[in-house]
């Protein structure tokens, strides 16, 4: 169970975020100052901070920068009023994961918590990645020995250390988001911010809002000042994932903070100078886009003025043996389980699988396959994937029940997926609410099942 601290120095706040993240399952501790806060952090220790930026004893600034020297990898979310925006951005700059402005919803929180939570458990995964697979490619975030990879790895060194804009293709689930890292951490911003943002993940008509920022007043609702995630990387590195699907009207936007360096929030009229590094990342064929008006090609020019294209999986399939053993390695040790290896059949069927989910794919398989292996080898049983035949892909032979029941939960989650998303023409909060799902296991199960744009609409 995810532990969370609460620090603020009013009860009734505490008490109702209390109440809130307790309801979402998670272990909560309460401290009405920095000192007993800290005092706290320091007896048991907590996967997420939650700290108020005024206080009276100790300001939130100085509860960052404490926790950080107790837990390094501890995530800290500051809460602020109206008034003290600015101080939560070099909280950011300190290293806070994120803040949030009062006053907020519980709905708004709980999300924010889960995606620190999902933040920590990925740093942690590239922490052992780097540790243990960096001597494959001469950096430390990137596995493989492929020559595909090698060649990948070749560019990624030659651009990071300019400020030239990155265009990262390739399938869902080849790991974009780990290159567009390699990127900055390689490059000189590497002790800067490195900010990301998902423009698939958040709903259109909030997209902008998260991109610029917005001045109080500038929507119903906007009770204060909002920094947007270019203000916030300032400095450092932007990464902008799924950036085919970002609105025209929007584009425009972007285009001109690519081109003239500056923004403007949302209400504002006044510029603000931003020096960001761009790096985008798509699944999409923008140059189709272009042909179809769905996306403007002068923006296209100005992100792609060095393009990196990540080999699908099915083309590097010689460094499926090493993958495979390093997830095999991690989860038995995630899950307490005594080492396991795979059998010369397990192995060899991994290797003649088509992986349309790649990586991602890959590692979902192993994870379920350690769940399932009982002795100390994973067998072809185990693993619950379906070979491809001819036109279509059909479970394999022999497989058990549960690799049935698995196969027949796929197909029917991604047939309802597919139809409602048609009845509200590709409106994934409605199709969430629909199948009464939140937006982010939709988002996920979307990527997990490799459901196409065109399929949705």
């Amino acid at each position: 169970m995810s532990s969370v601290l609460i620090i603020d120095d009013k009860e009734s706040m505490r008490s109702m975020l209390s109440q809130t993240l307790s309801a979402e399952g998670y272990e909560v501790a309460t401290a009405p100052s920095g000192p007993a806060g800290l005092s706290l952090a320091r007896e048991q220790g907590f996967d997420i901070v939650l700290t108020d930026l005024k206080m009276p004893d100790m300001d939130g600034l100085d509860v960052l920068r404490s926790v950080k020297e107790i837990d390094v990898d501890t995530a800290v979310i500051v809460m602020t009023a109206y008034g003290t925006v600015e101080h939560a951005v070099e909280a950011m700059r300190q290293g806070a994961y994120d803040f949030i402005s009062k006053p907020f919803q519980s709905d708004h929180l709980t999300v924010l918590v889960q995606k620190a939570l999902e933040n920590k458990r990925l740093q942690a995964e590239n922490s052992l990645l780097r540790e243990e697979l960096s001597h494959n490619l001469g950096f430390s975030d990137i596995i493989g020995t492929n020559e595909k990879m090698k060649e990948v790895s070749r560019l990624i060194r030659k651009v990071a250390n300019s400020d030239t804009s990155v265009l990262i293709t390739g399938e869902s689930g080849v790991g974009k988001e780990l290159f567009a890292r390699a990127v900055h951490s390689l490059s000189p911003r590497r002790d800067k911010p490195y900010v990301t943002i998902n423009c698939a993940a958040i709903p259109r008509e909030l997209l902008e809002n998260e991109l610029f920022g917005s001045e109080r007043g500038a929507y119903t609702g906007a009770v204060a000042r909002k920094i947007g995630k270019f203000e916030i990387a300032d400095s450092g590195t932007i990464f902008l994932d799924e950036i085919g699907d970002m609105e025209l009207p929007l584009q425009a936007k972007l285009l001109r903070a690519l081109q003239e360096r500056t923004i403007e929030r949302l209400g504002g009229s006044k510029p603000i100078h931003v020096n960001v590094r761009v790096v985008a990342a798509t699944n999409c064929n923008l140059t189709e886009l272009i042909a179809k008006k769905q996306f403007r090609e002068d923006l296209f020019y100005r992100l792609s003025v060095f393009p990196i294209q990540i080999p699908a999986l099915r083309e590097r399939l010689d460094d499926i043996p090493a993958l495979s053993d390093y997830f095999l390695e991690k989860y038995c040790r995630d899950m307490n389980k005594v080492p396991k290896s795979f059998s010369k059949d397990a192995m060899s069927l991994l290797g003649k699988y088509h992986w349309p989910g790649n990586v991602r794919e890959l590692q979902n398989t192993i994870e379920r396959a350690v769940i399932l292996a009982e002795g100390k080898k994973v067998t072809p049983d185990h693993l619950a994937i379906r070979l491809q035949r001819t036109e279509e892909i059909q479970m394999r032979e022999g497989a058990g029940l549960k690799e049935i029941a698995a196969h027949a939960q796929m197909v029917t989650e991604r047939g309802a997926i597919i139809r409602v998303l048609k009845q509200v023409r590709g409106n994934k909060r409605k199709c969430a609410k629909a199948l009464k799902i939140d937006y982010t296991t939709l988002f996920d199960k979307i990527k997990k099942y490799s459901i196409a744009p065109e399929e949705m609409l």
